[in-house]
């Protein structure tokens, strides 16, 4: 067993055949050279990615993340991915871990190697962040202009912000500027005054027995997380719905949350220096739920 895990993946193309799954990839020591500097991901960014919990031993959500992943694939135009070989994958980086505690898994699939190019991919699992503190108390957020109008993501497709892609330089600046505020992360708000998401997070807020959370036409990367949360909700009798948030909205939820794949459910108890309710019931619900093997 080991706590961090690589493995270098051959993708492969859709019709390939079974055989050829098990010897497509191969683990490499982590921190060992791996990636060409004229690999299209460290060059440019032009790649797309997924990153998913494994949860004492089980990998969260496989397909919805895989399904994503398609999705993220088709918008940057690169060659659909292998499904069959990236179930595999995470299978065997699952197995490499030990089978209990929380662990982080990213996956990528690269444009590849100039010229060509040649699509290049890898797998990297790390053990996962304590974030206790964060689920059961809170963090602090702000609001930052994302410099794009709503809706901006129907209307300027070509700028793929509904593709999980490689190029996060931006969304790493946003959580910087946010550290330098005080706060511990922050949402994005579109220059026309709308809530769109977190810099790697979905937004969930509460409205009296409403969950709401901004739809993706808005110009945000679908949440695999918020969904899940969103099925959770209805199966228990709640009502969630995907509607436009103003920041007014936000600031006058009953609760509110940012929700990932690793992080999980993180109640926002400070928005812009104002107090939001912490709602600690159906927080400790969530992460329950969240925390739970799901498939």
């Amino acid at each position: 067993m080991a706590d961090t895990v690589t493995f270098l993946v051959d993708p492969l193309p859709t019709d390939a055949s079974p055989q050829f799954l098990e010897s497509s990839f191969r683990e490499v020591e982590p921190g060992a050279d791996a990636l060409a500097v004229n690999d299209l991901a460290p060059h440019r960014g032009d790649g797309v990615f997924e990153t998913l919990a494994i949860i004492d031993g089980h990998p969260q959500e496989v397909e919805p993340h895989l399904a994503r992943l398609v999705n993220s694939a088709r918008l940057c135009e690169l060659p659909e991915p292998n499904l069959d070989q990236w179930r595999l994958i995470i299978t065997r980086a699952a197995e490499r871990v030990p089978a209990q505690g929380e662990f982080a898994l990213k996956l990528a699939l690269s444009r590849g190697i100039e010229p060509g190019p040649k699509p290049t991919g890898w797998v990297h699992v790390t053990p996962g962040v304590d974030f206790t503190a964060a689920r059961r108390r809170g963090i602090r957020v702000i609001t930052l202009d994302r410099g794009v109008a709503h809706g901006v993501g129907d209307r300027a497709p070509w700028l793929l912000l509904g593709a999980k892609t490689l190029s996060y330089a931006g969304n790493m600046a946003a959580l910087r500027e946010a550290k330098r505020r005080g706060a511990d992360d922050a949402i994005y708000i579109s220059s026309d005054g709308y809530v769109l998401e977190g810099p790697t997070s979905s937004v969930i807020v509460r409205m009296g027995d409403q969950f709401v959370t901004p739809p993706p036409a808005a110009g945000i990367l679908h949440g695999t997380t918020q969904r899940s949360v969103f099925a959770h909700l209805e199966a228990t009798g709640r009502t969630a719905e995907y509607r436009d948030l103003t920041v007014d909205d936000l600031r006058a939820a009953d609760a509110a949350w940012l929700v990932s794949s690793v992080r999980m459910a993180a109640p926002i108890v400070e928005l812009d220096g104002a107090t939001l309710p912490l709602d600690a019931e159906t927080t400790a619900a969530l992460n329950a739920y969240l925390l739970s093997p799901r498939d």
